[in-house]
């Protein structure tokens, strides 16, 4: 399989940068850039590129690698920081910029014969984010375009094959960034393009069946886009052999808990094992307002249940450990300390007296939009497949202050309204996420001829590419005087809705 190599030096696109390669068919994977110069050797790969990052490359404390890189005889392009480091390599000179550039702006092709810039006009917008820049290339660089303020913002050794770029061609605020990534990918690299999801779905399930033999597996299934195709995946290759350890801890939206159980128990032949124990988590929970102190408790006590379950499947019969761990959950961060693997609710700490016989992950090569793509493809539902992203807590954090069953009831109801409506309407897909919050907040209302004092609902609804940032969504007013009609008329101890229109920064997406 053709591979390009994303050596991130902590920039904060780099998971970006892989998606974007393989859109194009081709496998991208992430190394940090302390990884050594023979381990990316070894690996043949058919290209290599650099990423951005906040530090200055003449700083000397700041991220560096081997010149040797650049010996390899593989295809190189630099990204912002990246491009940088290639100018300094080579003895360019880079400083601070007179002037910085942040956001869209105008880029002037001088070589439009260039490999890089095929299909490419001589001017279009690109996306900067930079405050130092290249005021002099290495020798044997040839300049082939430039901004105002930018003297060299894309360059090339055509000889040595090796080019950068001062913009971010992986975002979509470059008009190109597509084509050119294209370009360097097929003009420059010379891949194939040979990365599809039929030929991961028919040889993972290969692996899966000569690993794990005639053993049992064992998986934790939450019920999100994870670990759901993870048991759909590992259920096409062994069956009954697999059992789904799903908790209902009584924190999920409506009927999302007899959703997961109908699914998987009529669509793949496995053993579904449900745990429910709201109650016990209302338990912990009672008279705690602080939403740090919420997370823990609902975490701790998740981990409990769930492996106090596992311990009782598992009957001293050893077996495989399955989780939904995908590509994010695993890579090594560019930033500070490239030994430490990011942590993430998908990467499960087990217990000291659990033992398995080995850990299985079918999708930790995978980004969420490639897992998407392998859970259509396994026939699992839409509501599974494209289910939006849902904290760990669940709703113990959609609702302020005190979790009780009462506010529970009433947020599940205020927030299935808004997702029926919204599909009923259709303006579902142009939102990257939505939902309903419960402020610890009651007002004053008249319903018929009586004064009310019940519940405010607030409803957030934003639009993002990454979720790095994000824009408050300008649902129509019609819709929205429609969903605030149908809650307010339907859900029981709710007299009025609000709009949540906070983009992201200063807020963030969930409230707490």
């Amino acid at each position: 399989m053709e591979k390009i190599l994303v050596l991130d030096f902590g920039g904060q696109y780099n998971q970006l940068i892989a998606r974007r390669v393989r859109d194009q068919k081709v496998y991208a994977e992430i190394l940090p850039y302390t990884t050594p110069i023979d381990v990316i050797e070894k690996n043949n790969y058919k290209g290599i590129i650099f990423t951005g990052g906040p530090n200055s490359v003449f700083d000397m404390e700041s991220p560096h690698y081997s010149p040797d890189i650049l010996k390899l005889g593989v295809p190189v392009l630099g990204i912002c920081y990246g491009c940088q480091l290639i100018a300094w390599m080579g003895s360019g000179d880079v400083k601070t910029a007179p002037k910085s550039e942040y956001g869209k702006i105008n880029f002037k092709l001088n070589d439009s014969q260039s490999s890089l810039f095929k299909d490419v006009p001589d001017s279009s917008v690109v996306w900067m984010s930079h405050t130092d820049y290249i005021s002099a290339p290495p020798k044997g660089f040839e300049i082939l375009g430039t901004t105002d303020d930018c003297p060299c913002a894309a360059m090339a050794n055509a000889d040595e094959k090796i080019y950068a770029v001062q913009f971010h061609p992986e975002v979509t605020h470059t008009q190109f960034g597509s084509q050119i990534l294209h370009n360097f990918i097929y003009e420059i690299c010379k891949c194939s393009g040979d990365w599809v999801m039929d030929n991961f779905i028919e040889t993972t399930v290969a692996k899966l069946k000569e690993q794990i033999g005639d053993k049992k597996v064992i998986l934790g299934l939450s019920g999100g886009v994870d670990s759901s195709v993870a048991a759909g995946l590992i259920s096409r290759a062994v069956g009954n052999q697999l059992t789904c350890v799903f908790v209902d801890q009584g924190l999920m939206r409506k009927d999302e808990g007899d959703f997961v159980e109908k699914t998987f128990t009529s669509l793949f032949d496995m053993n579904f094992v449900r745990v429910n124990c709201g109650e016990t988590f209302l338990a912990k929970l009672k008279g705690v307002t602080d939403p740090e102190e919420k997370r823990h408790i609902i975490g701790t006590e998740f981990y409990n249940v769930f492996w106090d379950e596992i311990k009782r499947q598992s009957n001293d019969e050893l077996g495989y450990f399955a989780q939904g761990t995908i590509y994010p959950d695993c890579i090594e961060s560019g930033k500070g300390d490239a030994d430490k693997i990011k942590t993430h609710h998908n990467k499960v700490k087990m217990p000291d007296d659990v033992q398995f016989l080995g850990l299985i992950e079918p999708l930790c090569d995978l980004f969420k939009d490639e897992v998407r793509k392998v859970g259509e493809k396994l026939g699992i539902p839409k509501e599974l497949v494209w289910r939006q992203p849902f904290p760990g807590p669940g709703l113990g954090v959609r609702i302020i202050g005190e979790l009780t069953a009462d506010k529970i009831k009433v947020l599940q109801e205020a927030d299935w309204v808004l997702r029926d409506e919204m599909a009923k309407n259709g303006y579902e897909k142009n939102l990257a996420q939505f939902f309903c919050v419960l402020p610890d907040v009651k007002t004053v209302g008249v319903m018929g001829d009586h004064r009310t004092y019940d519940h405010l609902v607030a409803i957030r609804a934003v639009t993002t590419d990454d979720f790095m940032t994000a824009d408050w969504a300008r649902i129509p007013y019609d819709i929205l005087a429609k969903v605030s009609n149908r809650i307010t008329n339907e859900v029981e101890h709710v007299n009025r809705v609000v709009y949540d229109i906070t983009s992201k920064p200063p807020g963030t997406v969930e409230w707490e």
